[in-house]
């Protein structure tokens, strides 16, 4: 379903574009910054142990991941979006009031827990909304301007937490201060998703989840085979930051490099989208391969700061490619039942992260430089199977 032709763009898109990327923005401020700061207060205000924390992160992640196949379908099923969208958000709103009423361990992995099944369902029907608002040819850089401003709040959110730790100091009582102003933008972003208009898609009633997946198209489900073996390659962001610390940054300066990463992201993304558009989806993927290949590569044998400060804006660049190109490719394998197969990659993918970050977290006392070595291997397998397989030819 295309736009309206009548529809005024703002700054090359539909204006619905926009509304979508404040609320993400509004959502990814508000989350980074308690997440800026999570870790911290996990393990000196409420006591918990490093291993608890690794085990509550570890969840967080299979939420974030677990809900997707189901909102997807449910989404295609029903035609409907902007209502999942909104439990969704809404869902992660209502899990951060957890923070102000509880600072026990067990709350706070609640709230971990609950906040990202609420991103976990959003996420496919937003992505199906998204793909409404733009035809095939500018398709790429809708989802570019969307995500370039869902990641400025990751830029803001912990500049925002860094500011208060530094005014007010590192006591309980400011932590309760940023998380009510967390609070904040987290409930505007509620507000502002309703105020947008409503995309429904071709409702699919008497569909089950199996027969949905029977019809995802052959290409799609081609696609599914280089992503999960790429997904084995995606290790934790954390390791980026152990290989930064091994060559002499201090926590401060580790913090300005995640700054850093997200800064090369919003800056790169729109115009990731415009070449997408430009030269393909499908080359855009394999080029996202092939840089996260080099990136690979280039942290297993960096031994210099500069070098490593170069490396995280490689990953910016490719961060840029694969959140945003990958969901605008899906939208273009699939024309009406974008959701399930947007579920269904976030599903997928998200599952295989898991045992990527363990088989990096083993490989890494043996000998870091051998973790990103295997992950550059399997990108560069992905990209065999990307290249051999061609989901976008018929």
């Amino acid at each position: 379903m295309a736009p309206e032709d009548n529809t005024q763009l703002k700054f090359g898109v539909h204006p619905d574009v926009l509304r979508l990327g404040l609320v993400s923005f509004l959502t990814d401020l508000s989350s980074e910054m308690i997440f800026s700061v999570f870790a911290i207060f996990l393990t000196t205000v409420a006591g918990a142990s490093a291993a608890l924390l690794g085990l509550i992160e570890g969840l967080a992640d299979l939420s974030a991941s677990s809900l997707n196949f189901l909102a997807g379908w449910l989404s295609d099923r029903s035609g409907k979006r902007k209502g999942f969208a909104i439990a969704g958000y809404g869902f992660s709103t209502l899990a951060k009031v957890i923070l102000l009423i509880s600072s026990s361990v067990t709350g706070l992995a609640v709230f971990r827990v609950i906040e990202r099944l609420g991103k976990s369902f959003r996420g496919p029907p937003r992505d199906a909304w998204l793909s409404t608002l733009a035809d095939k040819s500018s398709r790429g850089y809708a989802f570019g301007v969307h995500k370039a401003l869902d990641k400025a709040g990751a830029v803001l959110g912990p500049l925002i937490a860094y500011g208060l730790l530094s005014r007010l100091g590192s006591g309980a009582s400011t932590y309760r201060v940023l998380f009510w102003i967390a609070l904040i933008p987290a409930l505007l972003s509620v507000l502002v998703l309703t105020s947008v208009t409503e995309r429904p898609g071709v409702a699919h009633p008497r569909e089950n989840m199996l027969a949905t997946w029977k019809t995802l198209s052959p290409g799609f489900k081609r696609y599914l085979v280089s992503s999960a073996i790429f997904s084995l390659a995606y290790f934790s962001f954390s390791f980026l930051l152990l290989r930064a610390h091994s060559v002499g940054f201090s926590v401060e300066h580790i913090v300005l490099l995640y700054a850093l990463f997200n800064v090369a992201f919003v800056v790169t993304s729109p115009l990731i989208g415009k070449l997408g558009d430009r030269v393909g989806r499908a080359r855009m993927i394999m080029l996202g391969y092939t840089v996260y290949l080099l990136m690979s590569l280039g942290f297993a044998f960096a031994s210099t700061q500069p070098q490593v400060i170069a490396l995280f804006v490689v990953f910016g660049v490719f961060y840029a490619i694969d959140e945003a190109q990958s969901k605008a490719f899906i939208a273009d394998l699939e024309q009406e039942r974008r959701a399930s197969a947007i579920g269904v990659y976030n599903f997928l993918t998200g599952l295989i992260y898991l045992p990527a970050s363990l088989i990096a977290g083993a490989l890494w006392l043996l000998q870091p430089a051998s973790a990103f070595l295997l992950a550059a291997g399997l990108a560069l397998a992905a990209l065999l199977a990307f290249a051999l397989l061609r989901p976008d030819r018929h």
